[in-house]
């Protein structure tokens, strides 16, 4: 079974993205309709092509290879 995960970004200061989490869609088509609602919304509507709509399988993982975060050490040497 797929899903149709829906999420909004657009860039505010200082090259930082703000990322909302808007919905999980069982179609294509149920996600498209909710962008055209929210599009008219507050802050949606002064970055309407900031939606993005991305299918995923259930039950399967979809991040495999892990992840570091940057900084990280030198946060850990220099609390030391």
């Amino acid at each position: 079974m797929k899903v149709y995960v829906l999420q909004h970004v657009h860039s505010v200061e200082n090259d930082l993205e703000d990322v909302k989490f808007v919905g999980v869609y069982s179609s294509r088509d149920k996600a498209e309709a909710a962008i055209k609602r929210l599009s008219r919304a507050p802050g949606f509507s002064e970055a309407a092509n900031g939606f993005h709509v991305d299918e995923y399988q259930i039950d399967k993982d979809h991040w495999v290879e892990g992840y570091s975060v940057e900084g990280r050490e030198e946060r850990k040497r220099s609390a030391v």
